[in-house]
């Protein structure tokens, strides 16, 4: 059942306009083709940029800067050779002998042997682990290396190391005797 309006302005439509429906006006011309532009440059934008992508993953272009890689080979570097530290006696370190074993009076016997090296032994005592195995010269100083090797051989069988443990002792070097020393 379809009501009747009175009819006023809005129901007559001039035949000029074409409309479809009470809001809508005519296409512009051309206005597919815009649509068309935009539609083309997004796919060739995305298509550079996949192409850019492929070429980055499998090396064929790279961002490195500089000049381009020569035909010859590139020099290679020469390794540098590493200072050798000379084994040295230096009288004017002190050194700290510690018994680190269960023989009696090592410490002192030691002592002896290392001034009567050149060496100025400074204090001799009994470590606080007397089940040492491993004859030990450390120094806490690295410029005090060359003098820690230079005491080492004076124990045959003795190593070296760098530590801060005994810093506190005052001594530059210290000597600690393990089960191995066979002076």
């Amino acid at each position: 059942m379809a009501e009747k309006y009175p009819k006023d302005r809005f129901d007559t439509i001039p035949d000029d306009l074409s409309r479809v429906g009470a809001h809508r006006a005519p296409r512009p011309k051309g206005r597919g083709w815009i649509g068309f532009g935009w539609a083309a440059l997004a796919t060739i934008i995305l298509i550079g940029l996949g192409i850019l992508a492929l070429s980055l993953v499998n090396g064929s272009i790279s961002f490195q800067g500089g000049a381009a890689p020569s035909s010859s080979s590139a020099p290679t570097a020469t390794p540098t050779p590493t200072p050798t530290i000379v084994p040295t006696v230096d009288p004017n370190l002190s050194v700290f002998v510690l018994n680190g074993t269960t023989t009696s009076g090592l410490a002192t016997t030691v002592g002896e042997k290392l001034t009567a090296a050149g060496w100025k032994v400074s204090s001799k005592a009994n470590a606080s682990d007397n089940t040492l195995a491993q004859t030990m010269v450390y120094y806490s100083d690295p410029k005090n290396e060359a003098a820690a090797l230079g005491l080492a051989q004076s124990l045959p069988g003795a190593k070296v190391a760098v530590t801060q443990d005994y810093v506190e002792t005052g001594a530059d070097l210290t000597v600690v005797i393990g089960s191995d020393y066979a002076g």
